[in-house]
């Protein structure tokens, strides 16, 4: 949220150097059994929120939490949706808030500002009293900030991972079910053409059986230990003192969702993790001259450049969970769906079905892939396909995302994604620490819905 010689960042900084140290007594590395039994009871004034529809809202108040790349892409485009208003942006950094602050002048907003003090969204959240709050701000603060913010009497949406340990995930799951406000986090690749046409295909059997799925988040970004007080500044400091998927949302979002899991057919079981050698970041931080901070080159990197790990669902599915924010290689989130009648799969895009295409040996791609979407492509994406594409954000998948946060609070639906899985997905984090600290050891899921996904309704293919 702001730059790297703001006193509140070198606090921060240091605090993130002595990650390990305090990941013990959050709980994080507790034993299989007692991470799955913490809460296993539900608050008598408590409430499931697999399927929750909080009451409509002509008008939804929206106050903003960090508005440096990613949170400045959110305020643009929730200016331009009908039915918004932006009633307060927070940031350390004064020229930040006032740079989305004119973005959202231009379609009529007046957001109050609040800035320079690290606790002024707290402030914000009392005099606002926002309908939802964004969060876009480093990891830590994820879960504290949303916990606030429901506690505010607002909805809370959580840029990814929704928290780093499993003690903080419980505690958003228990206070969004006392305040009954929702907690979403905000996986925007959910949202994108291919998983929502996957999705689609899925739904209507095509497929079969489901077997198997592989989801990743491969993307090289060690330049960003060069890009100032960017999204590098803090994450360095996570790579270096944690080891095992720390990104594994991404990928893993959409397939579960395939899979219907933790939604009413199957379940997240268990995880098993291994990371390779740690090598890239340091070599890559010695050879740098552009480094933002020296500091880099100092670090001991603990963090192995890959991490893969295999999750077993309650019936016996497989996915396999990749990462690697650290090697030269192309971008890809696999996006692999396999069942007993074929596989679809992305980066690139194809299609092997029996039935649909010519030949199972074969892949079906480019404009034989295109001809196999046309018949398939998911409604939502024909309503707003075009329009998301121009709005951008990550080819449009950013800007469909916020507009189907912000329709479902008007409408009165529940959300595409619950505060259960939320969790679920980002538990990998901590379970593949975990798993990784013991040599592989399996680790169990808790289950966050406390049996409740049972009967959780599957996610509609809405139109």
């Amino acid at each position: 949220m702001t730059k790297s010689n703001h006193p509140s960042r070198r606090g921060f900084l240091q605090a993130v150097s002595g990650i390990s140290a305090g990941m013990a007594s959050l709980n994080v590395f507790a034993t299989p059994q007692a991470t799955t039994q913490k809460s296993a009871r539900r608050s008598l004034k408590a409430r499931y929120m697999g399927d929750f529809a909080a009451p409509k809202l002509d008008k939804v108040k929206v106050a903003i939490i960090g508005v440096g790349a990613r949170g400045s892409g959110h305020a643009s485009q929730l200016a331009a949706i009908e039915g918004v208003q932006l009633v307060g942006i927070a940031d350390l950094v004064e020229a930040r808030a006032k740079k989305s602050e004119a973005s959202a002048i231009k379609f009529g907003h007046q957001p109050k500002l609040y800035v320079g003090d690290e606790h002024a969204w707290r402030k914000m959240l009392a005099e606002t009293k926002p309908d939802a709050v964004l969060i876009n701000t480093p990891w830590n603060l994820h879960a504290p900030m949303a916990i606030a913010a429901m506690k505010a009497g607002a909805h809370a949406f959580v840029e990814v991972p929704i928290a780093t340990t499993l003690a903080e995930m419980w505690e958003i799951v228990d206070t969004s079910e006392m305040t009954g406000r929702h907690c979403m986090m905000m996986e925007n690749v959910n949202y994108g053409r291919e998983e929502l046409l996957y999705l689609n295909m899925v739904r209507q059997g095509v497929l079969g059986d489901l077997l198997h799925a592989e989801a990743s988040y491969i993307h090289a970004l060690r330049f960003q230990m060069e890009n100032g007080d960017s999204t590098g500044s803090w994450r360095t400091f996570e790579y270096a003192k944690r080891n095992g998927n720390l990104y594994p949302t991404h990928g893993l979002g959409p397939v579960a969702q395939y899979m219907n899991l933790a939604r009413g057919e199957d379940q997240f079981g268990r995880i098993t993790s291994f990371s390779s050698p740690a090598k890239g970041r340091a070599a890559y931080a010695q050879k740098s001259t552009k480094l933002t901070s020296n500091a880099f080159k100092e670090l001991d990197f603990k963090g192995g450049d890959i991490n893969t790990s295999i999750i077993k669902t309650a019936l016996g599915r497989t996915i396999m969970v990749q990462w690697d924010e650290t090697t030269p290689r192309p971008y890809t989130r696999h996006n692999l769906i396999q069942g007993v009648n074929g596989v679809l799969a992305g980066f690139p895009n194809r299609i092997s079905v029996e039935g649909i295409t010519s030949n199972y040996h074969e892949w079906a791609e480019d404009s034989a892939w295109e001809a196999i979407a046309a018949k398939y492509e998911h409604p939502l994406y024909l309503r707003l396909g075009e329009l998301s594409k121009k709005m951008g954000g990550h080819g449009g998948m950013d800007f469909l995302m916020l507009y189907r946060m912000i329709e479902c609070l008007r409408k009165g639906e529940p959300l595409d994604q619950n505060v259960y899985e939320g969790c679920f997905w980002s538990a990998v984090g901590p379970l593949s620490e975990k798993s990784v600290a013991e040599d592989g050891s399996s680790q169990v899921f808790p289950d966050f819905t406390r049996g409740d996904w049972k009967t959780t309704k599957a996610l509609k293919v809405v139109a």
